[in-house]
Order: structure tokens, then C-alpha cells, then sequence
């Protein structure tokens, strides 16, 4: 199969080159990245492999492999990520499928130093880091460290894992999520298919662990780590084991409390932003609560609890939770909060699928394969590569990748932040139009020129600062940079000649606005038909 080429005015203008081995990112240089993050079995299958009959609702092997994503990468670059971050190479239970399904996903380990070879063999997952760091992009890998998978709670054979000692796991026990000790030490997964938990207090798994991650990390030019299960590990374990490794480390700490989220930075080098993710379905989702202040007094309490909020990682979806789409019905909520995921700080990340409108609920149905999209160069994927260019435009000059985003103006209707100079716009009204507005503050004096970048617009700044947004088209973001800092951009016609003066040339609006001229009128049916079926 081959990818649908895209002759698009979206490609990043450069890709950032690595100052040091590809071995050895830091945090510091994941500061300016954006993720895409792939199943692996689920994202493409190899040139010449006829589509598999494999449903949404599948849970065996669809056929998805390290080389197939290697082929497929233009989809990726093209919308300007320049990172990939894929679910676990460590080789998962082998035997009969179990009431779950098969381990299609990764995430059922046996010996984690052994390759999982249903994806592959060793050179192959080499070239697909080769290929990739050919391309400026980074490979992020999810590991798994807290658990094992097993078919029973009696572990009465240990030769298939790759630790084989009864002192090396901690006894069975259902998890008391009130008990921090039971949340580290007992199992999770259920009797049906259990979970076995590893004792990573015991100086003999520290030291394996640690020297299998250096070795993973090195031999496959690995940049970064995401680590599943985080909280469930002793706080103490990480620092060893990321030093370890020398990557980036950023952890799945599940759940909506912030304090204990923000506890982690520190031990890792940054955790998946749930708390944030959890806003965000309370103020955008329709149908929903609509309470933008959600998200504002999110970043408030984030601002107090991490260390720093511009390391987090921001998303909307991934293998855990339902689609956006599942749980909300209107389009431009998906834009709206993928623009504060963009725009606000943090690192952003995009589940594959999320740009074709995936709309599964729990596992497996969140995990579909993405062949059947047949990779359509949809609304929500020219948003993306539009907010991904412009994200890159922006990351050249650090000052805005470590600047605060702050909150201009919550209102029932919308979210006005600004970052740096970027005065971003988000709503919750949905696709039809309404007869409302959001007056957003800014700091900006009278009559200066502000340029939407979704359309190349021009907005002109009123009294006391003052940009009013309304929304008699629908509920579209908005993300404001004033004009005179737009060269060199490459959006609306700006662009810089060889002596670095700034010139106007004509230019097209993105394909984005051109899309959404038909949008709100498609959703009021979309609408109808998702409240019937909600």
C-alpha cells in the first residue's frame, strides 16, 4: 500500500537537526517537538499486503509492522510531526488468544529483552530509527516495567519472563487505589488475564532493568522513552533507570488529581498531562459540561504543581480512553481543543487516527487499524499540519517555547490564552452559528495589526486592547500573531528574501478555512445523528 501524496504549502520549513546522538535526546530538545503516536499493528501494512479483514472491534493481529511504518512515513512528516512515539518492542505472551483477545497491542510482556517479532526483526526496527533520524524526526519507544502478563495468579512457571525469580514479583493483590504502597506493589489487570508486578525494589531488577534500557536505547537509537504504568513503580526506581537510558523519559501517571501528577516530575522527566486531558473533555466535549474555566483553572493549578509545564505531554486521545469523536459529536470541539493542545504548553500529541475522525470507544474499538481511512487529507489533518508548521515557526526562537501561556479571558462561550506573542481563541459553541461573542484582552496598544493564521485575516486591535471574536460562522478557533512579526513564516504571503528583509507575496488562505466554509452545515446533521446515538 502506498500513501496518497500530498503536494501541500503545510511542510515545516526545517526540521530541527540533533546536537548530539540520536541516542541521547534530552528533555531540553523534546521541548520543541510534536508526537504522533502509533500502534504499531494498527497503522499500515507492508507495499503489496492485501487489506486484512480487521474490524474496529478486532483484538488479534491485523498485521502492522516496524517496516510498514518505515514505508508510511510521509503521512506523518507531512503534516509536520518530527516525532514518532510506538507502542513497546519488547516480545509479549506467546500462546493461545485469551478471553481478551491477543497482544496485538504491546503491552503484555514476557522478556523484555527480547524483540517482539510479530513487528519485526532487529534490523528492522534499526532502519525504521535510521529512517526516521534520517528525516530530522525522533523515535520515542513505550516501555513497560511495572508488570509482566500471565494466564493465572499462581506464576508456578517464570522461564518465559525475564525475571525468574519468585523474590523478583510482588504477591498477588488487588489494587487499593486510597494506598499508595498496594497502588505499587499490587497487580493490575484482572484473574482473566493478571498483570504480575515487579519488584523494583529489589536491587537485582534495578539492575537489569538498567542495564537492558541502556542497551535498547543505544542499539536502536532510541530518543526517548514513554513509560506505561509510571505511578504504579516506586518513585525512587525512575531517576536510576532514566539515567540509564540518557533519554527523555515522560510518564503515564492516570488520573485527574494534578499534585500527584505533578510529584513524578521530578523522578521522570515529565508525565502525560490527564489532568489537563480531563479539562479539556469538561470544557469542549458536545455534548458536555461547557465550562471553559475548567481548563483555566487547570493551568493555574498546573503552573503551581509542576516543575515545568512546558515539558508535559498534551493530548486529547490515545489507547486508553475513548476517541474525541466518541464522546463528542461536534467537529470544531476536536479543532478547538487540538489548538489549545498546540498552542498552550507542553509538548503536543497526536493519536494516530485522531486527524481522520476515529470515533471508538474503550479497547479495542479506540485502536482500530488506519488503512481503512485510506489516509484522507481531511479538515482535521490540514489543521494539524497548519498548526504543526506554524508550532516550528514559532519554536525557533526558545523565548516561546519557554515563555508561560496565560489566561486573557473565560467566558461561557470560550478561552482566550496567550503565549508569547500568540493570542489564541478557543470555543465550545460547536459548528452552527450563534450570535455571540468573546471579548478577549490583550496587551497589545490600539490599531495594531493582528493576522489570524487559520484564514490571514486581518484583525485590527480596538480600544483597551481589545479583540472581540464572534462567532456568527460557528465555533472556529482562532490564533492571532501580530503582522509585523510574521516573516519569514511562510503564512498569508510572508516570507523573507536572501538579505532578511520582509516582502508580501500573494499567498493562499489555508486549505483549513477553505474546508470549513461547509463544515457547520455538515455538523448540524452530524449533530442530529450523534444525539441519537449517544
Amino acid at each position: 500500500m502506498s500513501f496518497f501524496r500530498y503536494a501541500t504549502l503545510f511542510i515545516p520549513l526545517v526540521f530541527v537537526t540533533l546536537a548530539s546522538p540520536s541516542w541521547a535526546a534530552t528533555a531540553e530538545q523534546w521541548r520543541s517537538r510534536s508526537i504522533y503516536q502509533v500502534l504499531i499493528d494498527r497503522y499500515a501494512l507492508s507495499s503489496g499486503t492485501n487489506s486484512t479483514d480487521c474490524g474496529p472491534g478486532s483484538r488479534t493481529w491485523c498485521g502492522g509492522t516496524w517496516n510498514s511504518l518505515r514505508e508510511n512515513l510521509d503521512y506523518i512528516q507531512n503534516a509536520g510531526f518530527t516525532a514518532v512515539w510506538i507502542s513497546p518492542v519488547s516480545q509479549n505472551y506467546q500462546g493461545p488468544s485469551t478471553p481478551y483477545g491477543d497482544p496485538y497491542h504491546g503491552y503484555w510482556i514476557a522478556d523484555a529483552t527480547k524483540l517482539n517479532d510479530h513487528f519485526g526483526t532487529s534490523d528492522d526496527l534499526k532502519a525504521l530509527s535510521d529512517e526516521l533520524h534520517r528525516r530530522g524526526m525522533y523515535l520515542m519507544v513505550d516501555v513497560v516495567v511495572n508488570d509482566v502478563m500471565a494466564t493465572s495468579i499462581s506464576l508456578t512457571d517464570l522461564s518465559t519472563y525475564m525475571f525468574k525469580n519468585p523474590s523478583q514479583y510482588h504477591p498477588y493483590c488487588t489494587i487499593d487505589f486510597s494506598n499508595s504502597t498496594s497502588v505499587e506493589q499490587c497487580w493490575l489487570g484482572d484473574t482473566v488475564v493478571p498483570l504480575p508486578d515487579i519488584n523494583t525494589e529489589d536491587p537485582t531488577v534495578v539492575s537489569g532493568f538498567g542495564d537492558w534500557i541502556e542497551s535498547l536505547v543505544q542499539e536502536y537509537g532510541i530518543d526517548g522513552l514513554r513509560i506505561d504504568a509510571a505511578k504504579h513503580v516506586n518513585k525512587d526506581f525512575w531517576p536510576v533507570f532514566c539515567g540509564k537510558a540518557g533519554v527523555f523519559c515522560i510518564g503515564e501517571v492516570y488520573g485527574s488529581d494534578v499534585n500527584e501528577a505533578a510529584s513524578f516530575q521530578g523522578p521522570l522527566d515529565s508525565v502525560l498531562h490527564y489532568p489537563m486531558y480531563n479539562a479539556l473533555v469538561e470544557a469542549f466535549t458536545i455534548p458536555g459540561q461547557l465550562n471553559t474555566s475548567a481548563v483555566s483553572d487547570m493551568m493555574t493549578q498546573s503552573k503551581a504543581a509542576f516543575k515545568d509545564t512546558g515539558l508535559l505531554g498534551n493530548f486529547i486521545e490515545n489507547q486508553d480512553i475513548p476517541r474525541w469523536y466518541n464522546i463528542s459529536v461536534d467537529p470544531q470541539s476536536l479543532y478547538n481543543a487540538m489548538v489549545f493542545n498546540f498552542m498552550s504548553d507542553g509538548i503536543p500529541i497526536v493519536y494516530y487516527g485522531q486527524e481522520q475522525y476515529s470515533n471508538g470507544n474503550a479497547d479495542p474499538y479506540n485502536r482500530a487499524p488506519l488503512w481503512p481511512t485510506h489516509y484522507a487529507n481531511t479538515t482535521a489533518y490540514q489543521l494539524i499540519t497548519t498548526l504543526n508548521q506554524f508550532r516550528s515557526f514559532l519554536a525557533q526562537d526558545t523565548t516561546w517555547l519557554h515563555s508561560s501561556a496565560e489566561v486573557l479571558t473565560a467566558t461561557q462561550y470560550g478561552l482566550a490564552i496567550m503565549k508569547g506573542n500568540v493570542v489564541s481563541v478557543m470555543t465550545n459553541i460547536g459548528s452552527p452559528p450563534q450570535n455571540v461573542s468573546v471579548p478577549v484582552y490583550t496587551p497589545y496598544s490600539p490599531e495594531t495589526n493582528l493576522v489570524n493564521i487559520l484564514t490571514c485575516v486581518q484583525w485590527v486591535v480596538g480600544s483597551n486592547g481589545t479583540v472581540d471574536v464572534e462567532y456568527t460562522r460557528g465555533g472556529q478557533p482562532v490564533i492571532l500573531l501580530p503582522e509585523t512579526d510574521l516573516a519569514g513564516s511562510g503564512f498569508c504571503g510572508y516570507n523573507s528574501d536572501s538579505s532578511g528583509s520582509t516582502k508580501y507575496v500573494s499567498g493562499a488562505r489555508s486549505a483549513y478555512m477553505h474546508s470549513n466554509k461547509l463544515v457547520w452545515m455538515f455538523s448540524i446533521g452530524l449533530l442530529v445523528v450523534g444525539m441519537f446515538s449517544w
